[in-house]
């Protein structure tokens, strides 16, 4: 997309007129755009100029946004990917610190800890909702098989 094109929308967009309680009306302007990620660049793509290889990511992406909830196995497995850092900045030097800054107790943060070592087929299939049986109790039930086959195995068997 040239510079002088960017910002431009194409084709038509949709007004509502939406009454407000005390009077007047507030006016909304859908236009339908998807933003795709190509690497570390972003690119809005309109319906009328999407070229046919970005509709299988546009499709995929918003998969992805329409199932990520705020959930609290996402909470947990973000949870423990940011204490993964600070444990790898040299920030903390054990899990132990980590639940008496947060206040927690240390096993509830031991299991969290280990949600980090989740293979990433999991962790995606868990964002994108396709791990509708996976919840958070069965996680942090027992300890996390060393591998990722044997995670696969034992947390999504389809995979």
């Amino acid at each position: 997309m040239s510079r002088k094109h960017r910002g431009r929308v194409k084709g038509d967009p949709v007004t509502y007129q939406t009454p407000l309680p005390a009077g007047g009306v507030q006016l909304e302007t859908f236009v339908p755009w998807t933003l795709v990620k190509r690497g570390f660049k972003k690119e809005v793509i309109t319906p009328l100029d999407a070229p046919q290889e970005f509709l299988e990511e546009a499709a995929h992406e918003r998969q992805v946004q329409a199932a990520s909830q705020d959930t609290p196995l996402m909470r947990a497995l973000g949870l423990a990917h940011h204490w993964q850092r600070l444990l790898d900045e040299g920030r903390f030097a054990s899990i132990t610190e980590i639940a008496a800054a947060e206040g927690i107790d240390r096993a509830q943060a031991s299991k969290i800890a280990q949600l980090a070592r989740i293979a990433p087929t999991i962790v995606d299939a868990c964002a994108t909702g396709q791990a509708s049986g996976l919840t958070l109790q069965r996680l942090i039930r027992g300890a996390v098989p060393a591998t990722w086959d044997a995670q696969r195995a034992q947390y999504a068997p389809g995979m």
